[in-house]
């Protein structure tokens, strides 16, 4: 693994270590220290990282939805969260940077980022059981 594989992953571990505390302002106050470090591609590293996570090793690759049945009526943050786990499970990184720079352009990547974090958490917590 290179360095710079090694700190996406130090930097996921981070926000999931502040997500499973209940710590959203430690969630956005990682990602922002990313963006600092490594600009919105290193978030998108990150995000990456997490919703390969979410899918475990596991999920067979392809065929994931972008669209699901009532998604329109969800908040923008959920919407985007399925898709952006969707296109991970597609392997479709064209998908997920287009996802990540709309959200971005719409300032709404912070609240994204947030749910994407608490949905990695859920979706772990699940598999415990």
């Amino acid at each position: 693994m290179n360095d710079e594989a090694q700190q996406t992953l130090d930097d996921a571990t981070a926000v999931l270590r502040s997500a499973l505390a209940g710590d959203g302002a430690g969630v956005v106050g990682t990602f922002d220290a990313v963006v600092d470090r490594s600009g919105l591609a290193g978030a998108y590293g990150v995000a990456w990282c997490l919703a390969a996570t979410m899918l475990g090793d596991d999920t067979p690759g392809g065929g994931a939805a972008l669209d699901f049945p009532g998604i329109d009526q969800a908040d923008y943050d959920t919407r985007w969260v399925a898709r952006f786990v969707s296109a991970c499970a597609n392997d479709d990184a064209d998908t997920g940077e287009a996802l990540f720079g709309a959200a971005a352009a719409d300032g709404l990547l912070p609240d994204c980022l947030l749910t994407l974090a608490g949905s990695t958490i859920a979706t772990l917590r699940s598999r415990s059981d």
